[in-house]
């Protein structure tokens, strides 16, 4: 699995390059900048792209923008985002085509290997991977009570949360410690309140759930 890396601090670059070798992957390019990384994407068609939001020149959102870029260019291409806050206009802008394979994490969450390592291969597979605190805030925007949000059990809020994340109901139940069907029961009632079609497709699923609770209708 080939990667295209892009954070503008030696240190951290270095680690991360390390992280991911150690664990299979390919590092096609690691950059610094957001011209390197435009060039990057551009040429090496890489499996799955790991960015900084902020790099030079311009230090605001150089690397988000080239990802966002190429994904124009290339819909699709796995995007994993990297970012010190939450800044929900960048999570709004990376969720906006709905084409899957995308993933927001805090920087701090790379500290845990195996949880940096999970998120980028099921990035790269298509699947979200969206850090929880993301989640919190997406979900608090749409908490009002004229939102259909509302009308949402606290329980199925909770799953709601998780299904955001990116977890199956496998996961979803074992993590709740309820059987897989009770979260089967749960996720529908969740699409009928929210008016979404259930789906068979987990990515697809989690995707409207979120653009939906971003975007409203």
């Amino acid at each position: 699995m080939r990667v295209v890396l892009a954070e503008d601090l030696f240190l951290l670059r270095d680690g991360l390059v390390r992280l991911l070798q150690a664990h299979g992957f390919e590092i096609a390019a690691a950059v610094e900048s957001g011209p390197e990384l435009a060039a990057a994407l551009a040429e090496l068609d890489p499996d799955v792209a790991v960015v900084d939001v902020r790099l030079p020149p311009t230090h605001t959102d150089e690397g988000l923008q080239c990802a966002l870029d190429a994904r124009r260019k290339r819909p699709g291409l796995p995007v994993l985002v990297l970012s010190q806050h939450v800044e929900q206009l960048y999570a709004r802008e990376l969720l906006a085509d709905g084409t899957g394979g995308v993933g927001y994490l805090l920087k701090d969450r790379v500290f845990d290997a195996g949880q940096f390592v999970d998120a980028v291969r099921r990035v790269a597979s298509g699947g979200t991977a969206m850090d929880p605190q993301v989640i919190q805030q997406l979900l608090a925007r749409r908490s009002g009570d004229d939102r259909p949000l509302a009308r949402l059990t606290p329980r199925e809020r909770e799953v709601l949360e998780l299904m955001a994340q990116g977890r199956s109901n496998a996961a979803i139940a074992g993590k709740l410690v309820v059987t897989e069907r009770a979260i089967a029961k749960h996720t529908a009632n969740i699409f009928a309140k929210l008016g979404l079609e259930v789906s068979d497709d987990d990515n697809r699923r989690v995707l409207a759930v979120l653009a939906y609770l971003d975007h409203g209708r």
